[in-house]
């Protein structure tokens, strides 16, 4: 199906899963998703991993894999249980509440700690404020910030402002990390940022800008729905419920890895990619044109009940062998451009929902399922994923919290 939409103009939208396989295998670069993502550039700055292509976009990625593999990220696996823990003290208990604003709240809160690390003072305190002010949510304020004419007005020049406070504070707590005299003992990110490559390939106080900014908002806002997904679908699942609560009680780290997979499936934060061609392409028999924008329908992929009966169950168990196809779970893109965090989301989510749900009951007092949305840049719960905790068996009962 092809469309004109604003502002790349024409879009091809590709749901067959062999045809998005297809265009995640295809050469570097042949599409351009920095393109597709201009929209994000005044925010995320041109030298984001979201936002560049080709050449810059590989040194990117060359630089900054290190810090996400696996044995890098499972390093903060202790930073995200304690930050959990501190944080489930004053969730309510016996009575509903919204889990959005809570896990989304404390998934900024650990991203925060991983990227900058534990100190700080006043100006992380200011830097912290101004960031959760800037209206990521409002994609009318994204597309007016790429036109010069509309960054003069009420709301466009407001957001303009605050990313230039938020500018001075980033590159002032750089330039003093990267005279930091444990500089090479430190684990955050922006330590490791700053210490990446060889003398000959450094990142500029720019390009670590740009992603300090990305990973803030691209590794907060995914993560945070979909924990709240997860806790929507388990609270309307009682046998995954209580399966998961098993798990965690257990140390079962698969089962609660199946259940982040199936909320993935069901729940994508993110529908679609957008990747624009730089050349002729013929897909399938298809020709398509060089300069449109290719949309690979993620969400339509994970819902075809030719890769997954009755595709609208939620079944963890679906994650537990080897049934499901490579190319039919694909909640975090693919090829070149697969998200450089799935990783750190996959075991952030994973000890969240291991500490809540050894620790609380989830069931809901409203069964009926909730509807997506389009909010904060990703598909969230309507209801802001209502749900009821109790104690769990053998934890201490707390003195119930108001709901809200």
């Amino acid at each position: 199906m092809s469309l004109r939409v604003f502002p790349w103009g024409r879009v091809i939208l590709v749901s067959d899963p062999g045809h998005i396989a297809a265009v995640f295998a295809s050469p570097h670069g042949r599409f351009h998703a920095g393109e597709g993502n201009r929209i994000l550039a005044p925010v995320f700055g041109r030298h984001s991993l979201i936002t560049s292509d080709g050449d810059e976009h590989r040194r990117l990625r060359r630089l900054m894999a290190p810090m996400f593999g696996g044995a890098a990220v499972r390093g903060y696996r202790e930073t995200v249980r304690a930050m959990t823990e501190h944080e489930l003290r004053g969730w309510p208990e016996r009575v509903p509440f919204r889990t959005m604003e809570r896990v989304r709240g404390l998934s900024f809160d650990i991203i925060w700690r991983i990227l900058l690390g534990p100190d700080g003072g006043r100006r992380h305190d200011r830097l912290r404020t101004s960031l959760r002010r800037l209206p990521m949510t409002d994609v009318a304020v994204l597309m007016g910030l790429n036109h010069p004419c509309a960054r003069r007005l009420w709301p466009w020049r407001n957001t303009v402002r605050l990313l230039r406070e938020i500018d001075a504070l980033l590159y002032r707590t750089i330039r003093e990390r990267r005279a930091a005299p444990d500089l090479r003992d430190r684990v955050d990110i922006l330590s490791r940022l700053i210490t990446a490559g060889d003398a000959g390939d450094r990142l500029s106080d720019t390009e670590i800008r740009d992603q300090i900014v990305t990973l803030l908002f691209a590794g907060h806002e995914t993560t945070a729905t979909t924990l709240a997904w997860a806790l929507h679908e388990l609270a309307r699942a009682p046998e995954a419920a209580r399966n998961a609560a098993r798990a965690a009680r257990s140390g079962d780290t698969g089962y609660l890895e199946a259940v982040v997979k199936e909320t993935l499936r069901r729940r994508p934060p993110v529908f679609e990619a957008t990747w624009t061609l730089t050349e002729d392409v013929e897909l399938d028999g298809y020709r398509l044109p060089r300069g449109a924008t290719l949309m690979p329908l993620l969400g339509i992929v994970h819902m075809d009940p030719a890769n997954y009966p009755a595709p609208g169950d939620f079944r963890p168990e679906r994650f537990l062998g080897d049934a499901v196809p490579p190319h039919a779970f694909i909640p975090f893109g693919g090829g070149a451009r697969r998200c450089i965090g799935a990783q750190l989301s996959m075991i952030e989510s994973v000890e969240v929902l291991r500490v809540l749900l050894s620790r609380r009951g989830v069931t809901t007092d409203r069964p009926a399922p909730e509807a997506a949305v389009f909010k904060h840049v990703t598909l969230s719960p309507a209801g802001g994923a209502r749900v009821l905790m109790t104690p769990a068996p053998g934890t201490i009962d707390h003195t119930p919290a108001e709901g809200s």
